[in-house]
């Protein structure tokens, strides 16, 4: 009998035999299943814009700022390396690793599962690189990136002009294009997929 272990306060539950709608732990509430049957290529047309947003966010100017008649752009890239250059490497790794590299390997290795998938087969060692990816995913923090640059966004503008860029606009719709990604493709729905396909 298949169980389930509650994430939250880690009570064992039998877990349901046909695809079930949304189930709660019976202690904390915690939700323990989700109703699926989400399509692979919806996951993949999700992981594919969200590749194209990330390039966008990387390659163009996340923001400029025009202070005494002197504009300066800064890419994402450019920001880990400012830290970095003021003698903050810590903090250079942190922002790296959760705002370029997180997302970078939580899309690439979704691409890599789902692609062949889609075509009948599974990559090799689908269950071991799925289980890297849910070590990735909590390191994505794009959202908190997000919220702290508009914070600094809005201090710098009461001293000098500030023009978002291309890639700050394309960061906001990578967030949200994450934030679905993750939700259409949770553990219960990515190992559903497997189990229809052949090993």
């Amino acid at each position: 009998m298949p169980v389930i272990v509650c994430p939250a306060c880690d009570l064992v539950h039998r877990a349901a035999a046909e695809q079930p709608q949304r189930t709660r732990c019976v202690r904390c509430r915690a939700i323990l299943q989700r109703a699926v049957g989400g399509s692979i290529d919806s996951a993949i047309a999700l992981a594919a814009t969200a590749l194209i947003l990330f390039v966008f966010s990387n390659l163009y100017p996340l923001v400029a700022m025009n202070f005494n008649g002197t504009t300066r752009a800064a890419t994402l890239l450019d920001t880990t390396l400012g830290f970095y250059r003021q003698g903050h490497p810590t903090l250079a790794v942190i922002v790296f690793t959760t705002t370029i590299l997180g997302p970078l390997l939580q899309i690439t290795t979704l691409l890599y599962l789902l692609l062949p998938m889609r075509s009948g087969r599974q990559a090799p060692a689908t269950g071991s690189v799925f289980r890297f990816l849910t070590h990735v995913r909590p390191w994505s923090l794009v959202e908190v990136f997000m919220l702290g640059t508009v914070v600094a966004l809005v201090r710098v503008a009461k001293y000098a002009q500030v023009l978002p860029g291309v890639a700050l606009w394309s960061y906001a719709l990578l967030m949200l294009v994450l934030a679905a990604l993750t939700h259409h493709t949770s553990a219960e729905q990515f190992w559903r997929w497997a189990e229809r396909r052949p090993a």
